[in-house]
């Protein structure tokens, strides 16, 4: 690299990137083949991504988020929960994901099976579940993750990871395994609520199919064909 940034030749990827694509021939996706509602069809999809979607975590989704100055940021996290009333997932609610949707509760949500040639586009808002719900989802975690929920302060900047181990290791002496951990005040769940959901399958030639549900306002969806 040069003084003043730049890259030169000798600093390329030692790939041809303009060159890398795959030629996605898998089944495409009618409006006839959908179901009636967006987690219906979610269903479908992620039964066939869990089970023979070759996926190492089909319930991974980046999460995107953007604070009160319009600022974006994204991360992966596990879906832990969908059904009727939205997707759920987990975190500690004073990490920046946390932040921003205090701030602005809009939030997008990306499930990329790749193996499958196919993606799930969430958009909607978020917003906190309740403890009853948060309290019993946190009882199914193993020992170890219930401990880490108290030891890291996500998001904060942390000394060493020697400070981390630290923290953890006291925890787990002043609560064992098989002893009961209680559930941190400060870490919880977080419902989004969809307002649209777009079903990608990738077709040959780069004319993918996209097929968006959207709420009509009067607790039904219309779908739409996007070009791709």
């Amino acid at each position: 690299m040069r003084q003043d940034g730049r890259v030169t030749d000798a600093d390329a990827v030692p790939f041809d990137l303009a060159s890398m694509r795959k030629q996605y021939r898998a089944e495409g996706l009618s409006e006839s083949e959908l179901a009636a509602t967006p987690v219906e069809q979610f269903a479908r999809w992620f039964q066939q991504a869990a089970t023979d979607g070759g996926l190492f975590e089909p319930n991974a989704m980046v999460v995107s988020t953007a604070d009160a100055e319009g600022r974006p940021s994204s991360r992966t996290v596990l879906l832990k929960h969908f059904d009727g009333r939205g997707f759920v997932f987990y975190t500690n609610y004073g990490s920046r994901k946390a932040r921003d949707l205090a701030a602005n509760p809009q939030v997008a949500l990306l499930f990329p099976w790749h193996p499958m040639a196919r993606q799930v586009i969430v958009t909607g808002t978020a917003a906190r579940t309740g403890r009853d719900e948060t309290a019993a989802y946190f009882r199914t975690r193993p020992h170890g993750s219930q401990l880490g929920a108290w030891a890291s302060t996500q998001s904060s900047v942390v000394g060493s990871r020697a400070d981390l181990d630290t923290a953890y290791a006291e925890l787990a002496a002043r609560h064992p395994e098989g002893e009961q951990v209680p559930v941190p005040p400060h870490w919880g769940g977080f419902r989004v609520v969809p307002e649209s959901v777009e079903f990608w399958q990738g077709r040959e030639n780069r004319l993918h199919d996209r097929l968006r549900y959207t709420a009509d306002g009067a607790g039904g969806w219309r779908v739409e064909r996007l070009s791709p």
